[in-house]
C-alpha cells in the first residue's frame, strides 16, 4: 500500500535532520548538536516504520528494542575509550548481517516485501537489489570481523599476504558480480546461497592484507560499505528513510576514506590490495638492523626542565598514548606548561590512532581546548620554532623516511617535520618496538632527541611531579 502524505513528510524531515548530523559532526564544536540531531532523525524514522507497517505485534517490537538496545546501552557504558576501534568495527559488522538477513527474508518470503508477481516469481529488479543488499552486507560484515580481530589484538595487525591474492579477489568479486546478474533469471536458491557464501570470503580476504596503519583508512570504508548495504536493502524495503540514510552514510564514509588515503599519499586501491610493511612478521629486517645505532636517553626530570624553559611546545599524540590511557594527564600537564607562560599546541595527523579522529575524541574527552588542537596541514610548518617536540606514543606519523627513503614502505606519505624542532622527547615503551609500518625510525638517534623509555601514562605523570 503506498505510505499516506504524512509518513513521507516524516521520512524527509528525517533525511534533513542525518544531513544536520554530518554537518555537526564536521566540528568538535558542533558534533554533540550533530548526534541529537541524527537522534531525533532516526527516532521519527522508526516510529513512522512502526506506525505504517504491519511487520510485527508492537509488543513483539518491544521486545526486540529492548534487547538489542539494552546490549548496545551496557556495551557503551562498559567500554573504554581506547577500545572504541575495535567496537565501531564490531558495529559496522551487526549492520552488515542485518542486511544478509533482511535480504534472505525478502527471499524465502517475498509477497510480505511485495516484490512477488503474479507468476510465483521474485521481480527481477528486486533480485538485483536483494543480491547486491546481501553481497555488500556479507563483505562488510566478515570484513569487519576481521578488523575487529586486528584492532582487538587477537589477530597479527601485519598484513597477511596471500600467494596470488590479487588474482583470487578479483576472480571472486567477478563470480559474485556475474552470479548477481544471473540471479535475475534463476532464484534458485543455490545461486542466492553462493552469492552469500562468496561475499563473506572475500571480505575476509579483502581486509587479513591490510596492515594495522591502514586501519582507519578500513574502518572508514567498512562504515561506507554498510551504508550502501543499508540503502539497498532499503529499495528492497520500499523504505524512503532507510534509503537516505544509506546513501548518506555510504557516500559519507567513502568520502572520508578518500580524504584518509589522501593524507597518506596513498591511493584507495593500494589501501585495499595491501597494507604497509613488506613481511608478515610486521617489524621489518631493515629495522631490526638499525637497531643498534647510538641513541640518547632521557628523564622525565630533564624533560620537564626544558618543557617549562621553553616557548613553543608542540604535542604530537599516537595511538601508545591510547593504550596507556594518558590523555588526561597529558591535558594536565599541558596546563601546567601553560601556566608557566609556555605556547603549547597539539598536533593530530589524519590518520594517527586506529579510526578516524581517534586522537580528537580522547583529546575531547581529556577537556583539551579545540583551538589547541591542529590538523597536519595546519601545524606542520611551525615545528622549525618549536623549543620542543613531544611525541607520546606516535611513530610513523614522524617518521622521516616517509620523505626521504624511496624503499620505505611509508614513502610519500606526509609526516610530521618533528626533525626541525630544537628538541624531540620521544615516549615508547622500549627501543625495541617499531611502528605498524614495520620499520625503524630515524628520529629516535636523531642529536636532539631524548628517549623516555616506559609506559606514557606513568613518564608524563613524572613529569608532572617534576614540574
Amino acid at each position: 500500500m503506498p505510505l499516506p502524505a504524512w509518513a513521507l513528510i516524516a521520512y524527509l524531515i528525517s533525511g534533513v535532520l542525518f544531513i544536520l548530523a554530518l554537518r555537526g559532526l564536521s566540528s568538535p564544536a558542533s558534533s554533540r548538536r550533530g548526534n541529537r540531531f541524527g537522534m531525533i532523525g532516526m527516532l521519527i524514522a522508526v516510529v513512522t516504520t512502526l506506525v505504517t507497517h504491519s511487520v510485527a505485534t508492537l509488543p513483539e517490537i518491544a521486545i526486540a528494542i529492548a534487547i538489542g538496545g539494552g546490549i548496545g546501552f551496557v556495551i557503551a557504558r562498559k567500554i573504554a575509550m581506547t577500545d572504541m576501534p575495535q567496537l565501531v568495527a564490531a558495529f559496522h559488522s551487526l549492520v552488515g548481517l542485518a542486511a544478509v538477513l533482511v535480504g534472505l527474508a525478502a527471499y524465502f518470503n517475498p509477497d510480505a516485501f511485495g516484490i512477488l508477481l503474479p507468476d510465483g516469481t521474485i521481480n527481477p529488479v528486486s533480485r538485483v537489489e536483494m543480491g547486491l543488499g546481501i553481497a555488500i552486507g556479507a563483505i562488510t560484515f566478515s570484513g569487519s570481523v576481521i578488523a575487529f580481530l586486528k584492532l582487538a589484538g587477537k589477530m597479527s595487525g601485519a598484513p597477511i599476504m596471500l600467494p596470488g591474492r590479487h588474482i583470487i579477489n578479483l576472480g571472486t568479486l567477478a563470480l559474485i558480480v556475474g552470479l548477481t546478474g544471473y540471479f535475475t533469471t534463476d532464484q534458485s536458491i543455490e545461486v542466492i546461497a553462493a552469492i552469500t557464501l562468496l561475499s563473506f570470503i572475500i571480505g575476509f580476504l579483502l581486509i587479513i592484507p591490510i596492515g594495522g596503519a591502514d586501519m582507519p583508512v578500513v574502518v572508514s570504508m567498512l562504515n561506507s560499505y554498510s551504508g550502501w548495504a543499508a540503502a539497498a536493502m532499503g529499495f528492497t524495503l520500499h523504505n524512503t528513510a532507510m534509503i537516505i540514510t544509506g546513501a548518506l552514510v555510504g557516500s559519507s564514509g567513502a568520502i572520508l576514506s578518500y580524504i584518509m588515503c589522501r593524507a597518506m599519499n596513498r591511493s584507495f586501491i593500494s589501501v585495499i590490495a595491501g597494507g604497509f610493511g613488506a613481511d608478515d612478521g610486521g617489524s621489518g629486517g631493515a629495522g631490526a638492523a638499525k637497531s643498534d645505532r647510538p641513541w640518547k636517553r632521557g628523564s622525565a626530570e630533564d624533560a620537564a626542565f626544558l618543557l617549562k624553559e621553553a616557548q613553543n611546545v608542540i604535542i604530537i599524540p599516537g595511538y601508545g598514548m591510547a593504550v596507556a590511557q594518558a590523555q588526561h594527564t597529558l591535558r594536565e600537564m599541558g596546563d601546567l606548561l601553560k601556566e608557566e607562560g609556555v605556547n603549547v599546541k597539539y598536533a593530530i595527523h589524519p590518520v594517527a590512532g586506529r579510526m578516524p579522529g581517534h586522537m580528537n575524541v580522547l583529546l575531547a574527552e581529556a577537556n583539551v581546548p579545540y583551538d589547541e588542537v591542529f590538523e597536519l596541514e595546519d601545524i606542520n610548518s611551525e615545528f622549525a620554532q618549536a623549543d620542543v617536540a613531544f611525541i607520546i606514543g606516535a611513530n610513523d606519523v614522524v617518521n622521516p623516511a616517509a620523505k626521504s627513503d624511496k624503499s620505505s614502505p611509508i614513502y610519500g606519505m606526509p609526516v610530521f617535520d618533528v626533525d626541525k624542532a630544537k628538541t624531540i622527547f620521544f615516549i615508547k615503551r622500549s627501543m625495541g618496538g617499531v611502528g605498524y609500518s614495520g620499520v625503524d625510525n630515524d628520529v629516535f638517534y636523531m642529536d636532539q632527541t631524548m628517549m623516555l623509555l616506559g609506559d606514557a601514562k606513568k613518564m608524563v605523570e613524572e613529569i608532572i611531579k617534576s614540574l
